[in-house]
C-alpha cells in the first residue's frame, strides 16, 4: 500500500486550522511519540568587560510563540512555533487568543 507524504505547507495548513485544544493534544502526542521535550531556549550569559558594553543592540527578527494557558488543557505552557517572523508570530498569537488562549511572544 502506498503512503502519501504531506508537504510542509500541507502540514502547516492543517495545523493552522486546528483548534487550540486539538493543537495542545497534538503537541503532547508529538512529545510522546518522538520522546522529546519542548523547552524555551536559554539565552547565553553576556561576557564581562568591554565586549558586553560594545555590543550593538539589534532588533529582534525571530520570535517564538508560547501557549501560556488554555481553559481545559493541562499541557500549557508549551511552544507552538519557534524562530518565525514577527508578522507570522503575531498572526498565530491572534488566532490562539481568539480561541481563548493566553499567548506570549518571546
Amino acid at each position: 500500500m502506498a503512503t502519501k507524504t504531506l508537504s510542509k505547507e500541507e502540514i502547516l495548513e492543517a495545523i493552522g486550522s486546528m483548534s487550540v485544544t486539538d493543537l495542545a493534544d497534538l503537541i503532547e502526542e508529538f512529545k510522546e511519540k518522538f520522546n522529546v521535550t519542548i523547552a524555551a531556549p536559554v539565552a547565553a550569559a553576556a561576557t564581562g568587560g568591554d565586549a558586553g558594553a560594545a555590543a550593538a543592540v539589534e532588533e529582534q527578527t525571530e520570535f517564538d510563540v508560547f501557549l501560556e494557558a488554555v481553559v481545559g488543557v493541562d499541557s500549557a505552557p508549551a511552544a507552538v512555533k519557534e524562530g518565525i517572523a514577527k508578522d507570522e508570530a503575531e498572526a498565530i498569537k491572534t488566532k490562539l487568543e481568539d480561541q481563548g488562549a493566553t499567548v506570549v511572544l518571546k
